[in-house]
């Protein structure tokens, strides 16, 4: 057996000695790292030959955290306090050389040097809050003394990343470095005296400061538990007693490590890391893309013209006159100008990108474009003559994207002679701040071109999730199921709030006909019109919604829909779609029963949990934890639930199992339970293991 050659070296530099981490990517602490940085403080500090140690993550790197695949296995010795304290403890000075992510434990680690020096590129932060635990290695303990209290609260909080200046104005880090940082430090060091924060006192601090620190956290912490135990350990500083800080500190941890809301948070974090890695682009390159067009300048089109005006490109305006297009530059204009407003962006970065968009209303300004995007209205016949005209303008090897939501993405790339260069784009509305984007592969899209798609999701900070050809994709696909799940809850007794205030209790930010509201009833109706000839006789059907859009109730934007809505668009329950209800109960003689939130939390994630088995079982979705970046980047899906498919194998899927025959009882056909769902509950397994058995293999450049 061949031994693993160390992530830790060592090198003398006359009496300062190097401790260099190399640890592909990112120098993670895995346990070898842990292991290695401890025997190597150790022992350099047992040698009377050393007089300083520096620490660095070589070019480039620092420590940018916990190894997060270890934190799901259960704890491995030496642990990071282990580390922290012998770096610490250690007689001789350390330095430590941050060229990059320090943030975590890898901060923790910092804190722990008694000089730190960073280069521009650095970044410091203790981001443990956004994994729903805390530090656990001294953070929060040495931070405070560091910065106070009211700052500390806010810096571990919001779980903040700052970059240099910013680090270098707190306190975090005591130089910038412009030049040869690792030469700077081992110059430095031989000079540099024990200064450790642990033996510092906490900075008297404005009570009325930390207490409205307090508040900021506690409001923005949307249920996570950490935030609460942050604030509780960073105050108990205030008492001075450093090694009971620590204990405190560790115990809040080490429960939050294993509570829910960290797993589910964890899941996701690994989960952004593999939605990338897809089979068959092994080598695939992106295509070049510099400059960028949109077709159609309604709502969707002026987010997405956003959204690649936000990432730099050049875009192209398109639409069927002038005219058209002028409102389509003021609908641009207006949304910087709330930003603008909102103080997310100044005057002079608003001029500086409304700059490189050219309105058009001829084609032929689409001639030089490396990306095209349709964002032209739902409707196949629009889509495939857009496609056909696209064919006589754009250039060879152009990328064709269409932002279709449910759309047949073979017979729209059927439309032009070069099927290969298309691609689906789905944005979420609005498309400008939404982070999901649904990239969808048709039959003949190339390597290079699905490469491609991922790039410029990278590029407009978006969260791609990649599906496959079918209606509705992976996210309006399972959508579709929960919401015609809730509306079988409705027919059958509970009222339309009732189903809100359930799915609100279980983390959603709206519930499922508040959201309807909001989008515009009309939306659906349009799509349920369009599948009305093809949908199984077998297949309960609901009308109810057919009925209000009839009645002109379309949502917020007419002031009624399934609620009623005043001129601020506060939403009531209103009598009139009682009564609709009532009338659609008797005249299928439905006898209406009472639902408790819990029944109908089950009932609603158990479908979403099925109808993502499926889509599974045809590769529509690649994995399970693809489905569940899609629902809480999209759909609005509570984080600390981590998806549909994280909570359901977090409920069991046995329960799962026999809540969707309950389910298939009441809905008939569409309803049935996926056959995976059923293998996987038999065998007492899980979604997880199921991705672990045969997570796909993949990559993109």
């Amino acid at each position: 057996m061949v031994a693993q050659a160390s992530p830790i070296s060592i090198t003398r530099h006359g009496p300062v000695a190097v401790v260099t981490i190399d640890h592909a990517p990112v120098n993670a602490l895995s346990r070898g790292v842990r292991q290695g940085l401890l025997d190597a403080v150790r022992a350099l500090d047992a040698d009377p030959a050393v007089s300083a140690i520096v620490l660095s993550g070589g070019p480039g790197r620092f420590i940018a955290g916990a190894d997060l695949r270890e934190m799901a296995l259960p704890p491995d010795e030496p642990f990071l306090p282990e580390v922290v304290g012998a770096i610490d403890a250690s007689t001789k000075p350390v330095v430590a050389a941050l060229d990059g992510a320090a943030l975590g434990g890898g901060c923790e680690i910092a804190l722990a040097c008694d000089l730190r020096l960073g280069s521009t590129k650095a970044l410091v932060g203790l981001t443990e809050t956004r994994l729903g635990i805390i530090p656990g290695a001294g953070g929060t303990q040495r931070l405070v003394r560091l910065v106070g209290v009211a700052q500390a609260i806010a810096l571990v909080c919001e779980g903040r990343v700052l970059k240099a200046g910013e680090a270098l104005a707190l306190g975090l880090m005591d130089a910038v470095v412009e030049g040869d940082l690792l030469a700077e430090a081992i110059a430095r060091a031989p000079t540099v005296a024990k200064r450790r924060l642990s033996a510092m006192p906490v900075p008297a601090g404005d009570i009325g400061e930390e207490e409205a620190a307090t508040a900021k956290a506690l409001k923005g912490a949307k249920g996570v538990p950490a935030i609460a135990e942050a604030i509780r350990v960073i105050k108990a500083a205030r008492a001075g007693d450093f090694a009971a800080g620590l204990a405190a500190e560790r115990a809040a941890f080490l429960a939050l490590r294993e509570s829910p809301e960290a797993k589910a948070l964890r899941h996701l974090f690994l989960a952004e890391r593999e939605a990338v890695k897809v089979p068959g682009l092994e080598g695939a390159k992106a295509r070049p893309v510099s400059s960028t067009a949109v077709i159609g300048a309604g709502t969707m089109g002026a987010g997405i013209a956003v959204a690649l005006l936000d990432a730099g490109y050049p875009v192209i305006l398109v639409e069927r006159d002038d005219e058209a297009a002028q409102a389509g530059v003021a609908r641009i204009d207006g949304l910087y100008a709330r930003q603008v407003k909102s103080s997310r962006i100044t005057e002079a970065q608003k001029a500086e990108r409304l700059a490189r968009l050219a309105p058009a209303s001829d084609y032929a300004a689409l001639s030089e474009a490396d990306l095209i995007v349709e964002a032209a209205f739902e409707d196949m016949a629009v889509k495939t003559d857009i496609f056909l005209r696209l064919d006589a303008v754009a250039k060879p090897g152009a990328v064709l994207a269409t932002n279709t939501s449910y759309l047949d993405l073979d017979a729209i790339a059927a439309a032009t002679a070069r099927p290969q260069d298309v691609v689906g784009l789905h944005f979420f509305a609005p498309a400008n701040i939404m982070k999901l984007l649904e990239v969808v592969k048709a039959t003949h899209t190339a390597p290079d071109v699905l490469a491609t798609a991922l790039a410029l999701a990278k590029k407009m900070g978006k969260q791609p999730v990649v599906a496959g050809n079918c209606d509705g994709f992976i996210g309006n696909r399972i959508y579709a199921v929960y919401r015609r799940h809730a509306e079988y809850l409705v027919e059958d007794g509970a009222s339309p709030e009732q189903v809100d205030a359930a799915l609100e209790a279980f983390g959603f930010a709206m519930g499922i006909f508040a959201v309807s509201d909001m989008s515009g009833l009309d939306i659906a109706y349009a799509m349920r019109k369009r599948r009305a000839a093809t949908r199984d006789p077998a297949e309960r059907y609901v009308d109810i919604a057919d009925q209000l859009v009839e009645a002109g109730r379309l949502g917020r934007k007419t002031q009624a829909g399934w609620y009623a809505y005043d001129a601020n668009g506060n939403r009531t329950p209103d009598p009139a779609v009682t009564q609709i209800i009532a009338q659609a109960r008797a005249a299928k003689g439905i006898q209406p029963r009472s639902f408790t939130p819990e029944e109908i939390q089950l009932r609603l994630l158990a479908v979403m949990a099925n109808e993502g088995a499926k889509a599974l079982a045809e590769g529509i979705a690649l994995r399970p934890s693809d489905i569940d970046l899609a629902f809480v980047n999209g759909y609005g899906f509570p984080r600390l639930k981590g998806g549909p498919m994280h909570a359901a194998d977090a409920l069991g899927l046995a329960a799962i199992l026999a809540e969707v025959e309950a389910a298939h009882a009441t809905g008939g056909t569409g309803s049935d339970p996926a056959p995976l769902l059923a293998q996987l509950a038999a065998e007492g397994t899980t979604f997880a293991d199921w991705q672990k058995a045969g997570a796909p293999k993949g990559g993109t450049q």
